[in-house]
């Protein structure tokens, strides 16, 4: 039964890899078209750092029950900091590379796999944490806790998606994918949490600025009320 998210060549039916390079080659245009409103001097440098750093750490496993092992995902630790769309723009940079360069997933397949492992987590934190941001006080144990739960919400939303697709594609029964999918993920998962939060609190307590997303002492439709008062 597979329990990775880096899907390979093979599991995926011919259709399914295709269809899977549509909403992949949308959200990339898009993300393209902010990146250009967005990068300025101090977000080119990061980004890059950002892709070099995912792309080291998941070649480091921990391991987890039952024999298997994971690794940071590291699509939620980047929307963080660099907001989701530019987020989407790292993982495709870092998932492209490991794919030709490395066969760590495959290269027809990569579609789905920046779907999996990119454009989910990274949309997931950008969604929560922009309502957050807007409705809430997000102190800085309120934000750290959303970081942990979009974090481990990434990971398994990952893994529903990959047990999804290997069942459309009939490689394996969705219910017998599913179950072990999300049973070793939500492990996996807690691990993403972990060390996200443990990256993050670091950069707040050295460079809170280079925060897309960040503690906030007022929720900004409050703060957008008294300025219109």
């Amino acid at each position: 039964m597979p329990v990775a998210l880096h899907i390979p060549d093979g599991f995926l039916s011919i259709g399914v890899a295709l269809v899977a390079w549509l909403p992949a080659i949308a959200v990339v245009a898009y993300a393209l078209r902010v990146a250009d409103r967005q990068l300025d001097d101090q977000r080119v440098p990061l980004l890059g750092v950002l892709a070099a750093f995912v792309f080291a750490v998941q070649m480091l496993n921990f391991p987890v029950a039952g024999g298997t092992s994971g690794h940071l995902m590291g699509a939620a630790l980047v929307a963080v900091l660099l907001g989701p769309w530019l987020a989407c723009l790292v993982m495709v940079v870092v998932l492209g590379a490991q794919a030709f360069l490395f066969a760590d997933g495959g290269i027809t397949a990569l579609g789905a796999n920046i779907i999996v492992m990119g454009i989910l987590g990274a949309l997931l934190a950008g969604f929560v944490l922009g309502w957050a941001q807007r409705a809430v006080r997000m102190t800085r144990p309120v934000f750290l806790g959303l970081v942990a739960a979009v974090s481990w919400g990434a990971v398994m939303l990952g893994a529903a998606a990959t047990a999804i697709l290997l069942g459309i594609s009939g490689t394996v029964p969705l219910g017998a994918a599913l179950a072990p999918m999300l049973g070793v993920h939500a492990l996996i998962g807690i691990g993403e949490a972990v060390i996200t939060v443990a990256a993050l609190s670091a950069v707040l307590a050295s460079r809170p600025d280079l925060l897309f997303f960040r503690p906030t002492t007022e929720p900004q439709a409050a703060l957008r009320a008294m300025q219109e008062a």
